[in-house]
């Protein structure tokens, strides 16, 4: 089990992913849409991690400034190990700064960040599939490519358990 410090996406770009997991799926490519739960939502995680106490999460990611929605531009799809495939969005200043803030703030409670989280290693990216085999890694870029470009923007942030998919809806937007 794992908790996200996610940022969730406005209702058309949510949309939007959902249309091309259900596309994909069409296609025989496994997406969140059916991976483990089936509880999986679009969105951006900033920081998973492995160990954690929830509240003291919360409280630290809680007490950070509340920021404006985060204008988000999928222009590409990467390709990772594991027969994974994500869309990425452009790592601007303003995403790659909060996504710092975040990091700091749960790594001050004792949480043990997952190293594909830390800054300078993080590629910011809302999942599509997940152990895809190589084959049809292609097919799922393919899809992911009628609908980029993606604009959108991140206007809500929550805790996600990854074991479970149970959200806990933060007050503010880091």
């Amino acid at each position: 089990m794992a908790l996200a410090v996610c940022l969730l996406l406005d209702p058309d770009t949510d949309r939007a992913v959902r249309r091309l997991w259900a596309g994909l799926e069409t296609a025989g490519i496994r997406t969140l849409l059916t991976h483990t739960h089936r509880r999986h939502v679009p969105h951006l995680s900033y920081a998973v991690l492995r160990t954690f106490d929830e509240d003291l999460v919360a409280a630290a990611v809680g007490a950070l400034p509340d920021g404006p929605p985060l204008e988000l531009r999928f222009d590409t799809v990467g390709l990772f190990p594991r027969g994974r495939a994500a869309l990425l969005p452009a790592a601007t200043s303003a995403l790659l700064t909060r996504q710092q803030a975040v990091v700091e703030a749960v790594r001050g409670t004792g949480a043990d960040l997952h190293w594909h989280y830390r800054p300078g290693r993080w590629v910011p990216h809302c999942s599509l599939t997940t152990g895809t085999s190589q084959e049809l890694l292609p097919v799922a870029a393919v899809h992911a490519f009628d609908v980029l470009p993606l604009e959108g923007r991140a206007v809500r942030a929550a805790l996600i358990d990854s074991g479970t998919g149970r959200h806990l809806p933060l007050a503010n937007l880091p």
